[in-house]
């Protein structure tokens, strides 16, 4: 079964040419994806997005992978120029296309509607011509249907009629006995209401967000606890899955709490193997990592009476982390490799 899917068949032909050449140069350096995301910071899910054709990478991520690969990070990245130019041709062209569909429906969905037929005001005079009346509407040209069916565009009003419509201009000659239309009052009052309401809304919110606001802070402040709170999720970015206690014990990258989201907090040497702590302030938690390790070589992470660990058991892999513990900062995670010649050491 081949390693690699194929690029999808809308792509640009510069961009699925940069998208080959990258997988080249991963299948050239024998890492796997998971093994990529751990070397160059970004995540294992924007990687497999990168070398499948469904997002361009960013070119740091492109520097990151030359250096990892030993490629040429001035030749990447000039290919990287010419595929992002293409991405976004293509990007344009595809906004054009939407935006001419939006218009269509728009357009389809008005033309069901027709205006109402316009009744007859007018009365027919001894000499045959009908006298005109001030504010009344005239009938501009439309569209004819069949017998019984209205034109599909409506009669616009003229300068009175649409004034006497806001409110505001002349309202022509009233009947007699019959005051002026209101409608214009009505509208002003509505909109005075309205923007009372708005304002009494708005002082609401800006009382309940400084008064009782800041009392829950005071209340919060004497109730911290050593570990993150795991309410903090609902605050999370799109793709983090966990936080502070929630994250105890789970996988770092499955939880999304890796990529651009994590640092190397600590790192030391143990014969030819690095060791680190890698920490996410946005999850709140840590974990132990070991590279250019070997099989039966093995990492735990501790933070107060919690500790977690991993290891290495399949032959060719050189990389093992642990499950994540809950943190405040950094400072309180403590990571040891135990070689599988028995050779140990920690973090300071």
């Amino acid at each position: 079964m081949p390693r690699w899917k194929a690029l999808p068949d809308e792509l640009d032909p510069q961009v699925k040419e940069f998208a080959t050449q990258l997988r080249r140069l991963v299948d050239r350096s024998g890492l796997s994806v998971a093994a990529l995301s751990d070397r160059t910071g970004y995540s294992k899910t924007s990687w497999e997005r990168y070398l499948g054709g469904r997002l361009l990478a960013p070119k740091g991520a492109i520097v990151a992978l030359a250096e990892v690969t030993g490629a040429n990070p001035v030749h990447l990245t000039t290919m990287w120029e010419l595929a992002e130019r293409a991405w976004s041709r293509s990007e344009q062209r595809h906004d054009m296309t939407m935006e001419a569909i939006r218009i269509s429906q728009a357009r389809a969905a008005l033309g069901e509607f027709g205006g109402p037929p316009v009744p007859s005001t007018s009365t027919t005079t001894a000499g045959g011509k009908a006298p005109r009346r001030a504010g009344s509407a005239v009938a501009t040209p439309g569209i004819a249907g069949p017998a019984g069916v209205s034109p599909t565009i409506p009669p616009q009003p003229t300068a009175p009629d649409a004034n006497r419509r806001e409110g505001t201009g002349s309202r022509g000659p009233a009947a007699p006995g019959v005051p002026g239309a209101p409608g214009g009052g009505r509208r002003r009052l509505t909109m005075f209401l309205a923007g009372v309401v708005g304002v009494a809304v708005v002082v609401a919110a800006v009382f309940f967000l400084t008064d009782h606001g800041g009392d829950g802070k005071k209340n919060r402040s004497g109730a911290t606890s050593s570990a993150p709170s795991t309410s903090a999720g609902t605050d999370l970015p799109a793709g983090v899955k966990c936080a502070g206690t929630g994250c105890t014990g789970k996988d770092a990258e499955a939880m999304g709490c890796s990529g651009d989201l994590v640092t190397t907090a600590r790192t030391a040497t143990v014969g030819a193997t690095t060791l680190e702590v890698r920490y996410s302030s946005t999850c709140g938690a840590a974990w132990g990592r070991i590279t250019g390790a070997a099989r039966g070589d093995s990492v735990r992470v501790t933070a107060g009476t919690t500790t977690e660990t991993g290891d290495i058991t399949a032959v060719g892999d050189t990389i093992a982390y642990t499950p994540m513990v809950a943190v405040r900062d950094a400072a309180q995670a403590k990571a040891c490799a135990t070689l599988a010649s028995g050779r140990t050491g920690c973090t300071s």
